[in-house]
């Protein structure tokens, strides 16, 4: 049985006829290869117009900028980077989260609502970042490592080497405040 399929991209007709299954895997190759030069064209040319994507951290607003973050009697200071994420966060507080423990790096909770986003690929997480997955879920690390996920910086905890003893590999309450 043979199939005929046509796809259109900018200036390029591409008409495909495929006859049998050895055809099909060869053509699929051939497919694919052609969608990713097609791609890395239409990349090289929006770089040219466009600026280029960092994996910088957002810049921190040292004013009204701190928070407080409370682990049963350790207190640490903790500061805010300037996003919309963390603004919104910030008029959350003071918020109490009971955060389980992930990977034995981290420890997430979801907010009572979705936070503006503004994702980056940190590469490395450092103990003490805090961040945001998706656009609810609140994570603070308490482990440096390096990371392919894109996260949205809330800000970081400033003194973070008693952090991991702090939270350990347990499930913990973590009070967020302004004071």
């Amino acid at each position: 049985m043979n199939k005929s399929f046509q796809t259109y991209s900018d200036k390029a007709n591409i008409s495909i006829l495929i006859a049998g299954r050895q055809h099909v895997r060869i053509l699929k190759r051939v497919g694919l290869s052609l969608l990713l030069l097609l791609t890395i064209g239409k990349g090289y040319t929006a770089q040219s117009t466009t600026k280029p994507v960092t994996a910088q951290p957002a810049s921190i607003n040292l004013e009204e900028s701190q928070m407080w973050i409370t682990i049963g009697e350790h207190r640490f200071a903790a500061v805010l980077a300037d996003t919309e994420a963390a603004r919104e966060f910030l008029a959350m507080l003071p918020l109490t989260l009971d955060m389980a423990d992930l990977n034995g790096n981290e420890k997430e909770a979801d907010l009572p609502k979705a936070l503006s986003t503004d994702t980056y690929q940190p590469g490395t997480i450092n103990n003490g970042d805090l961040m945001l997955w998706g656009s609810r879920t609140m994570v603070v690390f308490y482990k440096t490592f390096n990371t392919s996920y894109s996260y949205t910086r809330i800000g970081h905890i400033e003194e973070a080497a008693d952090l991991p003893q702090e939270l350990g590999r347990r499930n913990v309450q973590i009070t967020f405040s302004k004071e």
